[in-house]
């Protein structure tokens, strides 16, 4: 449904070029939520903004729904009337909701509508009814000044619907929210998925807004996406960054006293039927070991339990070959903490701030300006 292909942005700042996206390949799925995670100056707003031509690209191709979006952007600074068209149906919600308090709810979501010249009466009719979708029919008449936060980002949805879309970009549209709110919206949109067979990318800093909503899952750094795949997959996958930030386990090695000890610190991940199994009680019946628990995480992930348990085992890593064969032979995923450990760059210079770019809202202020 998206496709990135050596997607690059480049922002000149301050005399100097600052590279936001550096040959970025993405896919995402049709029906699929996708999340988009990483530090703040990784490229996750750049990315989610080129994605539907808000930002240029300085190079790279994006596909939405089978059209080349790059394609269409031609050479002036505005839109022309194929990519406007082809925007329509890519619904946006932003972090700060961006509501016209000059409208009540209603009006704000009938706005698009108004945009693509729905006629008055359907225009009502359309927006009732999305606003019923997210749970604010009572709130038609009511002034965003008069909404709580999520509520407003209720309302945010609800305007990104009112093209029919096939795709919703989420630009951090839960980060300025409260956790029990932030909850509710993200159900808001998992709901909205299935129902409508939305194709959802979202962008996010937040590990628990990927463990709650997302089907797969993109790391992103300096620009690059660093590693990609569904999240079940993810935790599956011995060495995987994104699989340690969502289940980060505490708990390191106990320290040695007097002469070094030899133990074999092993970090296991439960999935699929092994979560709920005592595996690790079998482990120490059946080989007749000492097995010292360090640390441990259990979420649910798309309805399924996943954990996370680093333990200890006696004797060096070579002495202990059978006792790991036994629990990869019962389908855990074993990994050895430290192995791989090499130290992350630093991070890439902020971009320039891409927010509320003059494009994003000169079709909003053009129909304000004439009312």
């Amino acid at each position: 449904m998206i496709t990135t292909t050596g997607l690059t942005k480049v922002y000149r700042s301050r005399g100097r070029d600052v590279t936001a996206l550096d040959g970025v390949d993405l896919h995402v799925r049709e029906g699929e939520v996708f999340g988009v995670v990483g530090r703040s100056g990784a490229g996750k707003s750049s990315l989610i903004r080129c994605v539907n031509l808000l930002e240029r690209p300085t190079s790279g191709t994006v596909v939405v729904d089978g059209q080349d979006l790059t394609a269409l952007a031609g050479r002036g600074p505005r839109a022309g009337a194929e990519l406007r068209r082809a925007r329509s149906r890519i619904g946006m919600v932003f972090q700060h909701f961006n509501l016209l308090s000059s409208r009540t709810v209603q009006g704000n979501v009938e706005l698009p509508l108004e945009i693509l010249g729905v006629p008055g009466r359907e225009r009502a009719r359309k927006a009732r009814e999305l606003l019923g979708l997210v749970g604010l029919a009572d709130h038609a008449r009511s002034w965003p000044a008069q909404l709580s936060g999520g509520q407003k980002q209720r309302v945010g949805i609800a305007r990104a619907l009112a093209g029919d879309p096939r795709v919703l970009l989420s630009d951090e549209a839960t980060s300025a929210l409260d956790p029990e709110t932030t909850r509710s919206v993200l159900a808001l949109l998992r709901d909205l998925n299935r129902q409508l067979g939305l194709t959802v990318l979202l962008i996010t800093h937040e590990m628990d807004v990927v463990k709650t909503v997302c089907d797969s899952a993109a790391l992103m750094r300096d620009g690059k996406v660093v590693e990609s795949g569904t999240v079940s997959g993810l935790l599956a996958t011995p060495g995987s960054e994104l699989a340690r930030e969502l289940f980060p386990l505490g708990g390191a090695a106990p320290a040695a006293e007097g002469a070094a000890r030899e133990r074999t610190v092993v970090d296991v991940t439960f999935h699929g039927e092994s979560t709920g199994r005592p595996l690790i009680s079998q482990l120490s019946r059946t080989h007749g070991i000492d097995v010292s628990i360090l640390g441990a995480a259990m979420d649910t992930i798309g309805g399924r339990q996943v954990g996370r348990m680093r333990i200890e085992l006696p004797g060096r890593r070579e002495d202990n070959a059978v006792p790991i064969g036994f629990l990869r032979e019962r389908g855990l995923t074993v990994e050895f903490p430290g192995a791989a450990g090499a130290a992350r760059a630093p991070e890439a210079p902020e971009a320039p701030e891409a927010s509320e770019t003059p494009e994003t809202f000169e079709t909003f202020e053009t129909v304000e300006k004439t009312r």
